[in-house]
């Protein structure tokens, strides 16, 4: 614990410009955006410096020092205590796309010199990564591996399941839970990881527990494949139009007559459970869902999720995440961030290939 009685956390991220995740998740943590921060932001590392940076003057203002390495950042050696904990953002910058259409964000290289500089501290800290683990499953997979071995606390994913659902319901509904349909929007990657999230916050509630995932498909939607698809009777209609109700605003007629050409994840479950996601170009911004239970019932919700600053949803997840370093307890198994990241991975794997992915390696279970 620091002076100030707060703890000490270093701060790690891609870039620190407006309305990037650095900005709205450790700017709040600096005092911005009307925030009351409990944690003390202690060290920032920055890989890029664009044009647009603004974390030079922040740390200037807060009188934090950005380090050259992450290693210097972690060791924070201007300070008499040691760190509390690490945030890590690898989202926003300028990196380069593999040809599966991946951002190669460095967030393995992010956590492998977080770890090693903790190590040489002999420090077991929480941790918290932004979104999903990495853009190569096999990274994400050494990883989660390296944190449960030293047994890290660790909080990771998207900030669009945590948000309020409108209209409420019992979260008991999802114990009996058969089918889903997340409503998206965005690039497939970047924003299929938030419908992934909110998919798995809604699935991993069914009762016994998360049993793993068999199969993943992406459909691109080119030439209007997800509709016909539909018309075959391959995902249900019936729960698109429910989840689009939620949605305000949105125009009287079929979503097909305003977007011919939606993007379609399908991800069957190893319990026979089955989830899609309908990802828009142009319809909407909003995620909603519907999910249908075993007595046949329907039920869907809006993610109240602000479109603007100051992006309320953020907000929440700051807050999950100085609960995180405060008292060392994540709100939900790294599990579920492990298998959204798979799950993404797989899809991007399967768009690459043209065809639906066995995935056995995504056999992950958790409670």
């Amino acid at each position: 614990m620091s002076g100030s009685g707060r703890k000490r956390v270093a701060a790690i991220v891609t870039e620190y410009r407006y309305n990037s995740h650095a900005e709205v998740i450790v700017g709040r943590l600096l005092g911005r955006l009307n925030y009351h921060p409990r944690v003390e932001v202690v060290s920032l590392y920055v890989d890029q410096f664009p044009a647009n940076d603004m974390s030079r003057d922040e740390a200037e203002r807060m009188g934090i020092p950005i380090c050259s390495t992450i290693r210097e950042a972690i060791r924070a050696s201007h300070r008499a205590e040691p760190i509390d904990g690490v945030i890590l953002i690898g989202e926003h910058g300028d990196y380069p796309m593999n040809e599966k259409e991946q951002m190669m964000y460095p967030r393995r290289r992010f956590l492998e010199e977080t770890i090693a500089a903790l190590d040489e501290l002999g420090l077991t800290v929480p941790i918290f990564s932004d979104k999903h683990l990495a853009y190569d499953y096999d990274d994400a997979l050494w990883m989660y591996d390296a944190m449960k071995f030293r047994g890290i606390p660790f909080l990771g994913g998207s900030s669009i399941p945590h948000c309020d659902h409108i209209p409420k319901f019992d979260m008991g509904q999802l114990r009996d839970l058969r089918e889903v349909v997340v409503i998206s929007s965005g690039g497939l990657e970047g924003y299929g990881i938030h419908a992934m999230e909110v998919m798995q916050s809604l699935t991993e509630r069914r009762k016994g527990g998360e049993t793993g995932v068999r199969s993943v498909q992406l459909l691109r939607g080119t030439d209007g494949e997800a509709w016909a698809a539909m018309d075959r009777g391959e995902w249900p209609e019936d729960l698109l139009l429910y989840a689009l109700k939620t949605i305000p605003n949105l125009p009287g007629i079929h979503p097909r007559e305003v977007e011919p050409d939606p993007a379609l994840f399908i991800i069957e479950y190893r319990d026979g459970t089955k989830g899609y996601i309908v990802q828009f170009k142009r319809l909407t911004e909003h995620w909603s869902f519907a999910f249908r239970d075993r007595h046949r019932q329907i039920t869907a919700a809006l993610c109240d999720s602000d479109l603007d600053r100051p992006f309320a949803h953020f907000e929440r997840l700051t807050r999950m995440v100085e609960d995180l370093i405060i008292d060392g307890r994540p709100p939900f198994p790294a599990e579920r961030t492990l298998l959204t990241t798979g799950m993404i991975c797989y899809a991007m794997d399967s768009l690459y290939e043209g065809k639906k992915l066995d995935t056995p390696r995504l056999g992950i279970t958790y409670r």
